[in-house]
């Protein structure tokens, strides 16, 4: 899950600022005022304070046209972001006055809900200045992600249609593509001039995903392309008459084939000749200060200080222990072999895959909701908070499938109106087991991502900054956290289904090996897929779409193992303090109430609730 970032802020109009000035010095009581006077101006100081809050966020919304779609907001609905080097300036300028706007608050007259959103935009704002030394350490294009891709993702999946204004401003997208990807070729240019350049074997991928969305009518014969079914199928659930819808698709055509198909026939054209400069080294570790980078990375996205040694023995540790837990498991089913051999066993054997087929991958969809409808009815079990939204489970769409990863979440719209996704990725019924499928639905959706994420934006009483923001280490952490939960109330019943919960969580924890050891220890990608191979049961094609993914988001990948275990020794410490006073539900509210944090303040947060529920 990626973390929300902040772009630009507007002037802050001189009363806020001068009374965040005034109101937020040190705290005193000053002489002549009564209790109940001295706690309003207490309350005043709070509100002036999540009002600069609110208005950091917002206006950073207003300056994301693509992040005010993906929360439900149409303001600049005909727009895409600015990727020019002008922009992120100007972002850096204004983390800079942002920045400096928040030092006029003193924390310490601030209520502790109130403080603790204060400590961290203030220390959001200053990673994103400090980091701004390895802006160009990224991969603006590659297989998971990139701008190549969000074109068609976007407009798909979260540009709804409901009147003839939503489907002008879909057009304007369409024409506005050659712009968004002129600034992309621009952006590859600054990097490759540094020798950063994706893998040689990205190329393939991101080639064939553009050639994908300008395949079919308008393009060329045959059925129609990707965007232009999805326009069509939107506009044709519009009341209008037979002369307005035919204008609309009209238009509709004339923009792919006259901005959207040039721009990708361009792209493709500057990636086959950029791929001529690429190499087969994988690991950051190529780049100038490759070594600092990615311990920033791993400083950022764990956040912790744990160095790339310590992740990678951590990992080692955890593989040794999961693959003795798995060996029970293996001896309960009555398996006669070694382990290796019943990995071999549970990756070939067809009695844990779905036919590759539309019957096949309907069934499965059928039963990843049948599991995570069973486990809403089981919610009250474990927690007293509850998401609104609702969710549901798709199957990732034939234009992003065959790059994407195994399966993801989509959180629901800002108002509610759009369901959060899980989406299951059925490209190859052969990298679906139905062994992990119950861990799966559980880590994607319920009490995973959904719950978490869905949660974290319904909280009235947190700035949207807190609501919509994340931290990998936390979110993924949950995530992993959450494929636990369903075993300790007698879910996972059967071993199989137990196991396909141990493959998952020993896949995070190989993740901490092979992360470190492509980008820290200078491994080959045929090093690290080896390694996969060779202590997972997942499949030689899952393993290779892995590491291929690892390479391009360096550190990514360690979020998840490092997470759940510092909430699972969270939860300990917080069970061993209380005895029998330790309620799970109570817990859970802790961690899922305050929104997305650091980890160093997840401890913080439940030694407080230790405290408190001692009476101390």
């Amino acid at each position: 899950m990626k973390k929300t970032t902040f772009r630009a802020l507007a002037i802050i109009p001189l009363a806020v600022s001068l009374a965040l000035a005034g109101g937020c010095g040190p705290k005193t009581t000053q002489p002549g005022l009564t209790g109940e006077q001295t706690a309003t101006a207490q309350l005043d100081v709070n509100e002036q304070a999540n009002q600069l809050f609110e208005q950091i966020y917002m206006e950073q919304v207003r300056h994301d046209p693509v992040l005010q779609t993906r929360l439900g907001i149409k303001d600049d609905y005909d727009k895409w972001q600015d990727l020019s080097d002008a922009a992120y300036q100007a972002e850096q300028a204004m983390f800079r006055s942002q920045l400096e706007l928040l030092n006029t608050i003193d924390p310490q007259q601030l209520e502790p809900n109130t403080a603790l959103s204060y400590q961290l935009l203030k220390q959001d704002l200053q990673n994103n200045l400090e980091d701004s030394k390895w802006r160009l350490y990224s991969y603006p294009v590659n297989q998971m992600y990139g701008i190549h891709s969000l074109v068609p993702s976007l407009l798909i999946n979260q540009h709804k249609i409901e009147d003839v204004s939503d489907a002008k401003a879909y057009i304007s997208r369409l024409n506005n593509v050659p712009v968004l990807f002129e600034q992309l070729q621009q952006q590859l240019t600054v990097r490759a001039e540094k020798n950063i350049i994706i893998p040689q074997f990205v190329f393939e991928h991101v080639i064939s995903a553009s050639e994908n969305v300008i395949s079919g009518a308008p393009f060329n014969p045959g059925d129609d392309s990707t965007l232009l079914s999805d326009f069509k199928k939107k506009v044709n659930a519009l009341q209008l008459s037979e002369a307005e819808q035919k204008l609309l698709l009209d238009e509709a055509r004339v923009a792919l084939l006259t901005s959207v198909g040039p721009a990708y026939q361009s792209l493709i054209s500057y990636l086959q000749d950029l791929k001529q400069q690429a190499t087969t080294d994988d690991g950051v570790w190529r780049f100038a200060n490759g070594a600092d980078f990615y311990q920033n990375r791993l400083k950022r996205i764990t956040t912790t200080d744990l160095t790339a040694e310590q992740i990678h023995q951590l990992g080692l540790a955890e593989v040794a222990r999961i693959h003795d837990e798995m060996r029970a498991i293996m001896q309960k089913v009555g398996f006669d072999g070694s382990l290796a051999e019943f990995f071999v066993f549970m990756r070939e054997d067809p009695q844990f895959y779905y036919p590759d087929t539309a019957e096949g991958r309907a069934a499965y969809l059928a039963e990843a909701t049948r599991v995570i409808d069973d486990m809403k009815g089981r919610l009250d079990e474990l927690f007293r908070v509850k998401p609104s939204a609702d969710m549901i489970v798709k199957a990732v769409e034939p234009f992003r499938e065959k790059s994407a990863g195994k399966a993801f979440y989509q959180r629901p719209s800002m108002d509610g109106s759009r369901p959060g996704v899980y989406y299951a990725n059925l490209y190859q019924m052969q990298d679906m087991p139905t062994y992990q499928l119950e861990a799966l639905a559980y880590h994607e959706g319920i009490p995973g991502h959904h719950m978490q994420l869905a949660i974290a934006q319904e909280l009235e009483d947190m700035p949207k900054f807190r609501r919509f923001g994340g931290y990998t280490a936390y979110i993924e952490g949950w995530g992993l956290y959450s494929e636990v939960l369903p075993k300790e109330i007698g879910l996972y019943q059967d071993p199989y289904s137990d196991f396909g919960r141990l493959a998952m969580e020993l896949w995070r924890a190989c993740r901490l090996v092979v992360d470190t050891g492509i980008h820290a220890k200078e491994w080959t990608r045929e090093q690290a897929i080896a390694y996969l191979i060779e202590n997972t049961p997942n499949s030689a094609t899952d393993a290779t779409k892995a590491i291929k993914r690892y390479i391009v988001m360096p550190g990514q990948a360690t979020a998840y193992k490092v997470g759940m275990i510092k909430m699972m020794e969270l939860r300990e410490k917080a069970r061993n303090a209380l005895g029998e006073r330790f309620d799970i539900r109570d817990f859970h509210d802790v961690v899922l109430r305050n929104g997305a944090v650091p980890l160093d303040v997840l401890e913080q947060l439940v030694d407080e609730y230790i405290a408190a529920a001692k009476g101390n």
